[in-house]
């Protein structure tokens, strides 16, 4: 069975920085991409950054988190980390990570989800 969970959310002020983490199980790593998402309350979920877990790596990120954050995975333990700087409020939401086929982040169909981790950032 195909699992991912999220951990590492948690309370900073603006400025601050936190590391998220996606544990990924069930299937073989370099054949998917990653991905980050959030939602705000009242808003839509949006993507946040994508990593192509094969030995091509390439990576993504949304216009708003560019310079910012900063996505990586260590293949070794499955596991894909969401770097998290110079938050600001706006910030605030339920991060989820994604799994999907193929490990393209432009073409993949993000199919199994976590549950998410709350990320508060106080003004």
């Amino acid at each position: 069975e195909v699992q991912v969970v999220e951990s590492g959310g948690d309370l900073v002020q603006a400025g601050g920085s936190l590391r998220l983490s996606c544990a990924a199980s069930g299937f073989t790593f370099d054949d998917y991409a990653i991905g980050w998402f959030r939602q705000a309350p009242g808003k839509e979920r949006e993507g946040v950054s994508c990593i192509s877990s094969s030995s091509d790596g390439s990576t993504y990120y949304a216009d708003s988190v560019k310079g910012r954050f900063t996505i990586s995975s260590d293949n070794a333990k499955n596991t894909v980390y969401l770097q998290l700087n110079s938050l600001k409020p706006e910030d605030t939401a339920v991060y989820y990570c994604a799994a999907g086929a193929p490990p393209d982040c432009l073409r993949t169909d993000f199919s199994s989800w976590g549950q998410g981790t709350q990320v508060t950032v106080s003004s």
